[in-house]
């Protein structure tokens, strides 16, 4: 399981999208614990469905708490998102709430 940071520094961050399947990184950026804690301006959700690919994968992705926290204090916060299905980093807007139409990141 990857390992969540708030030091945009770490060596073991990626950033991007994948050009073809690779595994997760080893971290992943995350707001602080404070920066959290001020209150969240869209709903903490903690999985996505990549549903707008092209052919669509369909695949549920879940995430850790920190990570769904991130995403509904500040929704523009990531660029891009695992895809479990697909096993590479692509652009949030590929993605939508688990559940919903709305895309990730927005």
């Amino acid at each position: 399981m990857a390992r969540i940071t708030t030091d945009p520094a770490d060596a073991d961050l990626t950033h991007g999208s994948d050009a073809a399947p690779a595994p997760q990184a080893d971290a992943y950026l995350v707001l602080s614990d404070e920066e959290r804690a001020k209150g969240f301006v869209r709903p903490v959700r903690r999985s996505y469905v990549h549903s707008k690919a092209d052919p669509a994968c369909g695949a549920l992705t879940k995430m850790s708490v920190a990570i769904a926290e991130t995403y509904a204090r500040d929704p523009k916060f990531y660029v891009g998102t695992y895809c479990v299905g697909c096993k590479m980093h692509r652009p949030v807007g590929e993605f939508t709430w688990d559940g919903t139409d709305e895309e990730v990141g927005s």
